[in-house]
Formats: C-alpha cells, sequence, structure tokens
C-alpha cells in the first residue's frame, strides 16, 4: 500500500515539471483579448497585410523555409508571424524594412484570436 502511494508521489511532480516545460515553448500567444471591434477578414484585410508586407520574401522558391501565400500556410505560421512583426522571440520583420505600423500588427493580432478563420 505504502508502495502504491509513493509512486503516484513521485509521478504526480514529474507530470507537473512536464506540463510546465511543455508550456514554456510557446513564443507568442494572444492570452490576452485584443481590442478588436470587428471581425477580422483574412481575405480582405489580413491577405493583404502578408502580402505587402511578406511576400516577396516567403513565397514559393525563396529559400527562407516560411511560404505564405495562402490561408493554410499562414494560419499555421500566424504565431510565428506575429511574433516576428513585433519582434517578440523572432527576428523583427520586414527585414530592412521599418517596422508595421501597430494598427496592422493589431489587426493580425485580432485575426489569430478570434480563430484564424479563412473568412
Amino acid at each position: 500500500m505504502t508502495l502504491r502511494l509513493n509512486l503516484k508521489l513521485s509521478i504526480l511532480p514529474c507530470f507537473l515539471a512536464f506540463l510546465l516545460v511543455s508550456c514554456s515553448k510557446d513564443k507568442v500567444s494572444v492570452s490576452t483579448p485584443p481590442n478588436c471591434p470587428d471581425t477580422v477578414s483574412f481575405n480582405n484585410e489580413v491577405l493583404p497585410i502578408i502580402q505587402n508586407n511578406c511576400s516577396g520574401c516567403h513565397s514559393a522558391g525563396n529559400g527562407t523555409g516560411y511560404i505564405f501565400t495562402n490561408h493554410g500556410n499562414i494560419a499555421a505560421s500566424a504565431d510565428a508571424i506575429l511574433g516576428s512583426m513585433r519582434g517578440n522571440g523572432y527576428q523583427l520583420m520586414p527585414e530592412g524594412g521599418p517596422a508595421l505600423p501597430d494598427s496592422l500588427i493589431q489587426k493580425v493580432e485580432c485575426w489569430i484570436f478570434q480563430g484564424k478563420m479563412n473568412n
């Protein structure tokens, strides 16, 4: 009986440590709701931001490892995109250019917070 209790008590700290370590790998997260008065449209707002500021370097055949040409690619890399726009644990992008205006970054943040819809 004591062996089972000791085994359970020794597994619990390991499990908790695993949870803490696995969650610490997230570089960017939207933990508090941004000020999003309206639903952000991927096609009308987010995609043009990406096309105008990212597609020059992040398109097929450029060798950067990131391709931002469609909703699937952009949604899969959304946290990295937002982190790069902020320089938050990632290299600040767009590279060599001025930082994007906060209003554009907020649109991307709202789109992520709203579920990265393909709308």
